[in-house]
Formats: C-alpha cells, structure tokens, sequence
C-alpha cells in the first residue's frame, strides 16, 4: 500500500520538489479514497479536518447560498485539491464536493499537513500555492487552465502514427523533458525524449510495470502514452482511467469505428469522454472533417490537422493545428475578438496576416458582421492574399452602378436587397459548417424575438456570416426556428466576451470603430464644409450604426487582453474595393502593436513566448 501511496503522490503538484524521503513520509501519513461517480466526498455544512488531493478522476465543487441553493460551481481535475481553506476554518463553510467520475483521491489529516509543512518547507509552499490558485479561480474568476501531465494518444492504426513524434518534438522544442510509453514497434528514437516501449515479447506489459514506469518518470516530465485503436478494449479502459488528456487522432475514414468505440468508453464511465480532444488527420484529397455532428458530440472539443502541403488558394491554417494541441496541452487558449465596421472591417485581414507572420497562432474567433465574414473565410483555410484579391474583386460595383451618383451605395444596397452575398460567398466556403471549419468559428448575431445575443459555432458557415451582418433596414430579418435574426453589432460589436465564455485565457480584440471621424457627409463641427447634397438615406443608416458601434466600442470587448485598433476613418464603409489598403492599416497596426502583445503572451506562457526583451 504505501509503495502505490507513493505512486499517486508523485502524480500530483503538492510533491513538487520533495526528495524520495519526504515523499515516503508524507505519503505514510496519507490514506488512498477511492469514490465513484455522483458519491458524496464532502456534504454541506458538514465539519471537515482533511486535505483531498485529487490524483485520478474529476470532482464538482458546489457552493451554496443560506438556502442551501447551488450558487457556483467548479471542476476540481487531477491534480487539484480540496480542503485546505475548508479544514483552516473554525465553522463549517457551505460548500459541498460529488465525484463526476471514479476518482482516487490521497487524504491527509489537516493537523499531519501542518506538521509535514513545518518539516518540509517546500510541501508548504506547494500547499500554499495550491490554495492561491483555489482563490484565484473561484473569487477572482481568473482564467487558469490545466495542464495535463499524462496523456493518452490513440493511433488510427499500428502503422498510421503521424502526431505522436512531432508534439514531443515541439515540447522538446519549447523546453519540455517528455517521456514516452509507446506500443509502436518500429518506434525511432528522438532526441530529449525518453521512451519505454509497451510491448514485450508479444504482448502488452501489465499495468503494474506501467504503473512503476509512471512512477519512475514522475517529476521528470510530461508523459504520453502512444497506443493504437485496435488495442485490447480493457487495457484501453485502464489507460483511459489513468489519463488526463485523451488525444484521439482518426482519419475520416475511421469516423464509424471510432464512434462506436467512444460509445462504449462513455457506457463504461459517462465523463470519461469529457477527456477526449479529437484530432482529425486531413491531408489534400481529404481536405475538410466530414460534416456529421454525432461524433463531435460525444466529445469535449476537436482540432484540425494536416501536414501535407496546402493546394495554392489555401493558407497553412491546417498545418497550425499541431501547434493548438500544443497550446492545449500547455494551458493555453488565444481567442480573437473581430468587429463589425462595413468596409472597414476588412482591415481584420491584415490583422490576421500580421498576427502568422509573428507566430502567434489563433485557437478560436468571434465575430461580428463584417468581423463574422472576415474570420469565417479566414477559419476555412483560405490564403489571406487570396481572400484579399477575392473581397476587392467580388465587391467591386458593375460599371452601371460606377457610372451613378454613390454607387458604392447603391451596390451594396443591391447586394443586400437582391441576396447576391450567398452565392458569392458559397464560392469559396461551398456548404461547409462552421464545426467542420479548421479554427472554431463563432458567428455573433441577434435575436429580435428574444431580444438577446447569439453566438453561432455550428450550422452553416455562409448562413451564420449572412445573420450576423444582415443590416435592419437594409435587408428584413432571417428567420430561423424561433429566431429573428440581424446584425450582431446592434448588441454586441466585438465579441470578446465571447470567447471568454469559451475558454480562451488570452484574448486580442480588434477594433475598427474606436475612433469616430468628426463630419457627415458635408458636415463638420462648424457646419456644413461644402455645397454637396445633404446625406442620403443608405449614408444616413450606415453612419447610425457607426455611431452606435463607436459608442459601444467597450460592450463586449471588456474582457479582452489587448485592442488593436487600426485607424480607418480616412475609408468610407462602403469603400470594398479597398480592401487590399484596408488590410495594409491592420497589418501596420498590428505589426506596431506586436513588441506589446508577446510580452503580454510570454507572461501566460514563457516557453511558447519568449519574452521579446
């Protein structure tokens, strides 16, 4: 028993920087609970005089009102604790903790922690840091995210094992030490990567050697686990016990395989599923993940991923998907927040280009209206270049509409009246869904009969862009079941917030209505500046919004990061053919801004940023 005492407490933060004897005698000191899903660990109002350490599984923290309502609660993951506030306290405090799954938790008598503390002052510097985070996250709602320190990797097939070998290169890269179990048989040694094959003779090695070799590794660093598919389905229950990260690579080929798989790992224990990040393998004849949503489904989230060459209209948003599941595995989720703004927003375009040439590479986008049709196309894959060329081409007025008076005007009035957008844009987004896209998508619009926000991340791509700039006036609302739906900008602009509420810890808005030019149409401060016709009505909408966009510039964009904001007053909202200008001013205004927003990045994360100074 003590021998897998030590075994869990090595697995979990609080033996950080212990020596083999502290760890055997805190470890002596502590009891292994073992609980299954929905039982109680801790009841409301119920004196508690022990430390949980969380080693295996997950548990819900509940806190409650005088009521005994459920008012907050939070996921306690491996690697997380419970107790230390509560056991400190003279009254018990109204918080109760459910397992969400089998968990295995390490117990430890609050008084023995205190003793442990006093000798060994490195475990109370674990212990404090682990309330510090407590804190952290549930009083001030900081955006801390989890880093999983053993992760399990399930192949396509014994042969097919593209991923494994280049994430634990790009940890080496980024300072990691990682360790390998891998049951690849013609495994090719990499350098800083010590490797363990899973295979004797011919068969698997038990789960006690395992079990050892986990111990061994414990403190060294990361630890993957490299199967394939076709494994036995009970060992691949026992490694998914184990797991903190399930990385699920499949072709979409594998889709009815893998889904009956899912199926049963999810009969066996439902939450265990909520540990599974797909990774769809896409190459040139296989571009796009099949469109279905019954295997998205089942599982927490899901990247894109290709490491064949892109064909010439597609950009290397494919070949970023390695570097997202890095992000996932460091803690790590970058969000950009992209506003409406007409023509303006164009200059979200350069944004981006700066952004890749910088290295800084997105995990999702929000968007709204001209922020939704830049960011969808961008999220499809398509080279900026090419979408730059694409937008001035596509939105340049037929030389009747030059010839008029405003024409600029009065084409896109047509575009909007005559639903020429749709098939416009399905040239290049076809009917592809915003879940299938390569960077998730969120399309923000409102709902005029529920009188609130919608963020789209699922459906179809060309729709969602089509609601959320689908001007009132300009254009009636769309209706869909239940729904009214116009431009998101009436609510909010730029949806960082958004993002926010998706997880991203990192979010850059950009803004193209933070600055406001003083005239309309001939008017300026001083009155009129000309003898030009008063506004028409099409400028006098489209200068309404603006208004109201730029006085509601901090709605939505508050919990942002970092704003950029390139200054587009000397364009008109009309102006498309622009666009390639347009985009020149937001990749300037990044570029600027750059030096500023790695610092802020390398505070996040150190080793993915390096700080620029």
């Amino acid at each position: 028993m003590s021998d897998e005492k030590i075994f869990w407490f090595n697995r979990h933060p609080c033996s950080e920087g212990l020596d083999e004897e502290g760890i055997r005698e805190i470890a002596d000191q502590m009891k292994i609970v073992e609980v299954e899903s929905d039982e109680w660990v801790h009841r409301s109002g119920v004196p508690n005089k022990s430390i949980h350490l969380v080693v295996r599984g997950s548990l819900v923290n509940y806190l409650h009102d005088s009521q005994g309502r459920k008012i907050e609660e939070t996921v306690l993951s491996k690697g997380s604790q419970f107790g230390i506030l509560v056991a400190a306290q003279k009254e018990p405090i109204p918080v109760s903790v459910v397992a969400q799954e089998p968990s295995t938790l390490l117990k430890l008598d609050f008084q023995v922690a205190l003793r442990m503390a006093a000798k060994y002052p490195v475990f109370q510097l674990n212990l404090f840091r682990m309330a510090g985070n407590q804190v952290r996250q549930l009083l001030l709602k900081e955006r801390i995210h989890f880093q999983p320190s053993l992760v399990l990797i399930v192949n396509p097939s014994p042969v097919k094992r593209p991923l494994t070998p280049r994430l634990l290169r790009r940890l080496v890269d980024i300072g990691e030490k990682p360790c390998v179990l891998s049951d690849d048989p013609d495994w090719e040694e990499i350098p800083g990567v010590e490797h363990r094959s899973l295979i004797e003779g011919d068969r698997i090695i038990g789960q006690d050697a395992i079990r050892r070799q986990v111990t061994e590794w414990a403190g060294r660093g990361r630890i993957l686990i490299d199967v394939h598919a076709q494994v036995d389905f009970e060992k691949l229950c026992i490694a998914f016990g184990a797991a903190d990260l399930v990385l699920w690579s499949l072709c979409p080929g594998d889709r009815q395989s893998v889904e009956s798989t899912l199926k049963r790992l999810g009969e066996r224990v439902s939450h265990w599923l909520e540990k599974v990040n797909l990774v769809w393998l896409l190459d040139r004849e296989h571009p796009t993940a099949p469109s279905e949503s019954r295997l998205r489904g089942l599982v927490e989230y899901d990247f894109k991923v290709s490491f064949s060459e892109p064909p010439p209209t597609m950009g290397n948003l494919l070949s970023h998907g390695l570097e997202r599941i890095i992000h996932q595995l460091r803690g790590v989720r970058i969000g950009l927040a992209l506003g409406g703004g007409a023509a303006r927003g164009m200059a979200h375009l350069g944004v981006l280009k700066a952004l890749e040439r910088n290295g800084i590479i997105i995990d999702m986008i929000a968007g709204t209206s001209a922020g939704a049709l830049t960011g969808t196309v961008y999220s499809k894959g398509l080279d900026i270049d090419y979408s730059i060329q694409s937008f001035a081409r596509d939105l340049t007025p037929s030389w009747m509409f030059q010839k008029l008076p405003r024409g600029n005007h009065w084409y896109l009035l047509y575009k909007y009246r005559r639903g020429q957008f749709d098939p416009m844009l399905r040239k290049y987004l076809e009917d592809s869904r915003l879940e299938q896209l390569p960077l998730p998508m969120n399309a923000v619009t409102v709902d005029l009969v529920g009188g609130a926000p919608v963020a789209r991340a699922e459906g179809d791509s060309v729709e969602a862009i089509l609601e959320s700039m689908n001007l009132p006036v300009l254009s009636a609302p769309i209706y869909r079941t239940g729904q009214a739906l116009v431009d998101g900008g009436l609510i909010n602009n730029i949806p960082a917030d958004v993002l926010v509420g998706k997880g991203c810890n990192f979010v850059i808005a950009v803004s193209v209505t933070s600055q406001l030019e003083q005239v309309f149409g001939s008017y300026g401060p001083g009155g009129a500046t000309g003898k030009e016709k008063p506004p028409s009505t099409l400028q006098t909408i489209m200068r309404s919004y603006q208004v109201q966009h730029f006085n509601m510039n901090s709605v939505g964009v508050k919990p942002a990061d970092f704003v950029i904001s390139p200054d587009v007053t000397q364009f008109d909202l009309t102006e498309f053919t622009r666009t390639a200008e347009l985009a020149d001013q937001g990749e300037r205004s990044t570029q600027d801004s750059m030096v500023e927003i790695k610092a802020l990045l390398s505070g996040l994360d150190d080793g993915l940023f390096p700080h620029p100074g």
